[in-house]
């Protein structure tokens, strides 16, 4: 951005620049600056006059950065996070008045397990507050973290490196069955109980590594008959046939009844659940306030 623009330049439009960029979408961006869509159309055809760019470029998957836009979005987010963290430690957060969206990456595992008690504790003393989850690949979560574009990540997430994190609780992978699975009639352990694996047939899901590496170690993958997408289908699957499928203790014991649970001694099959944020908001207010609420109904 050359200093000839500056001089023209205000602090809503870059803030406008920012949400559109995070959003991919206008009316979203126009949403979360509580602008009308008109006005935030308005302002981007402003700046995109000012910068002598098109900046986003409309497309199947929404509002594209063009590359004078990539170059500007990390500049302009330190900016914006700079006077935001020196206004906060004034200004403070009000939950019960507070209408702000926290982004959020999380697995279906992790929506399924989390979300339920997160949103009974915000309407209780937030009730304005928006989560919006938003699933990242892994290998640009400490980058979404510190661009702003997520504000949390949830899970186990042992690539994640250089973020601040609050440990949660501890887990472990078990095998789930049906109650009744002919499986569960013979009471092994040990070496026995891992060779007796293979009498089984699974079920997994093709987004969640952890429960893939485990089958591929445990030589089993000749034994899947079935990978689908989405982890929620598991239990209506598992109940139904004589299949098995890998996944958290913590969460298959969210099942209720009709489930039968087996513990082997998979090779590394204890992992911890962690909450990740950036550095560079450490001194927010909001951050600091739903990291607290995360932290006193999840922590062990």
């Amino acid at each position: 951005m050359s200093t000839m623009h500056i001089r023209d330049l205000d602090l809503n439009l870059l803030r406008l620049f920012d949400a559109v960029y995070r959003t991919g979408n206008v009316s979203r961006a126009a949403e979360l600056l509580d602008l009308t869509q008109p006005a935030a159309s308005q302002g981007l055809s402003r700046l995109r006059t000012l910068i002598g760019d098109p900046l986003f470029m409309r497309t199947a998957r929404g509002m594209q950065p063009t590359p004078k836009a990539q170059r500007l979005a990390v500049p302009v987010r330190h900016a914006l996070v700079t006077l935001e963290e020196a206004l906060g430690e004034t200004a403070g957060f009000e939950p019960a008045q507070s209408g702000r969206t926290f982004h959020i990456h999380m697995s279906d595992i992790g929506e399924s397990r989390f979300l339920p008690e997160l949103m009974m504790a915000l309407r209780a003393h937030a009730p304005e507050v928006r989560v919006e989850t938003r699933p990242v690949p892994r290998e640009q979560i400490t980058e979404a973290l510190d661009s702003g574009r997520i504000d949390f990540a949830f899970g186990f997430l042992p690539m994640v490196k250089e973020t601040q994190r609050l440990k949660l609780l501890e887990d472990r992978y078990v095998v789930l069955l049906r109650e009744g699975h002919p499986f569960t009639r013979r009471r092994r352990t040990g070496a026995a109980l891992l060779e007796g694996l293979r009498e089984l047939e699974f079920v997994a899901v093709r987004s969640h590594v952890d429960t893939l590496r485990i089958v591929q170690q445990m030589r089993l993958d000749d034994r899947l008959r079935l990978v689908t997408e989405h982890f929620l289908v598991l239990p209506a699957i598992v109940k139904d046939t004589d299949l098995a499928a890998i996944m958290p203790r913590n969460i298959a014991r969210g099942f209720g009844d009709g489930y039968a649970i087996v513990e082997p001694a998979f090779p590394n099959r204890d992992f911890v659940v962690s909450l990740h944020w950036s550095r560079r908001f450490e001194a927010d207010p909001g951050n600091r306030w739903l990291r607290g609420v995360i932290g006193e109904l999840f922590r062990a």
